[in-house]
């Protein structure tokens, strides 16, 4: 990602402020103004005081190109640290929390996640009553999909996997009790619809056998991320939150193997559903779906990087 800052000294140009009378105007360093005419990243604050002293918005003063073999990955990682509104870490933060906290019964709207995403605050009508783990969980997802940016390139593990449950479960009304074992593996045995899920006596067995067949593959490619997924969803491992979990790991995973990434949104969910079902008869079936949500977020990847 590269930062040119050529429309902002033609707006000065233009209104003839000289560099010298917008660093007295903002009290800025005269480092400040250097990195401005280096083409060099600076503060977010900096950026919004300029913007409030020329009526403008920050796309009126500075230009962000990427290049295009960059990993995404590094990508993600530059707009974290810069804290930039509306890119492609911006929308993908909104769009994987809310997709992935729907398909688990969250009643928020896309509008609603956004809202928190952008101001730490929530809208509803005086009719709607949401519930206060959505809320909750919604925040969390936020905070877990920053972690994953900050590990993506290690390798996968089980202690990576069981901070992505504490992160997406802590403060919950689940996360207060105490059998429910936020961070660490489920106790008691669950079910996914109708079908059984391995015993909490055997969790830890089994979760050691997967990291280390996952471990063993001398290319990690896109199949083989969504065969982790089943054996992972099948396993079962955490009390609840398990699908939240599944998906960002295969989040992560794109990323550290320089795959493109998706989301499973409101479309895929039913085919999602019925491939993780039908996998050990027809692999076919979920990989598809998930190949059709990677062209769909692909177009997303498109509009901020072509």
């Amino acid at each position: 990602m590269s930062i040119q800052y050529g429309k902002l000294f033609n707006l000065l140009k233009e209104r003839k402020i000289t560099k010298t009378d917008l660093q007295k105007e903002l009290g800025i360093s005269s480092a400040t103004i250097a990195r401005l005419s280096k083409n060099e990243a600076i503060s977010l604050k900096v950026v919004e005081d300029i913007c409030r002293l020329l009526h403008c918005q920050p796309g009126d003063i500075m230009e962000i190109t990427y290049d295009l073999d960059k990993p995404l990955l590094k990508l993600f990682r530059e707009e974290k640290e810069m804290k930039l509104k509306g890119g492609l870490y911006h929308q993908t933060q909104i769009k994987l929390a809310y997709n992935s906290n729907r398909i688990e019964g969250s009643i928020l709207s896309e509008d609603q996640t956004r809202y928190i995403y952008e101001t730490n605050t929530i809208t509803m009508s005086k009719e709607e009553a949401t519930p206060v783990d959505d809320i909750i969980e919604t925040i969390n997802h936020f905070g877990c999909f920053d972690y994953m940016i900050d590990i993506a390139d290690q390798l996968l593990s089980e202690e990576i996997i069981k901070e992505f449950h504490r992160l997406i479960k802590l403060n919950t009304s689940d996360g207060r009790k105490d059998w429910f074992n936020v961070g660490d593996y489920k106790l008691k045995p669950n079910m996914v619809g109708d079908s059984k899920t391995v015993m909490p006596s055997k969790v830890r067995g089994e979760m050691t056998k997967l990291i280390i067949d996952y471990s063993s593959l001398d290319e990690v490619k896109f199949e083989d991320i969504i065969e982790f997924h089943y054996r992972f969803e099948s396993i079962h491992p955490f009390q609840d939150g398990n699908g939240r979990v599944g998906r960002i790991i295969m989040f992560k995973e794109c990323l550290r193997c320089g795959i493109i990434p998706f989301i499973i949104n409101e479309r895929h969910k039913q085919f999602y559903y019925r491939g993780l079902k039908e996998f050990e008869s027809e692999k076919g079936f979920l990989i598809d779906t998930c190949y059709s949500a990677q062209d769909e977020y692909h177009k997303l990847v498109k509009y901020f990087i072509e």
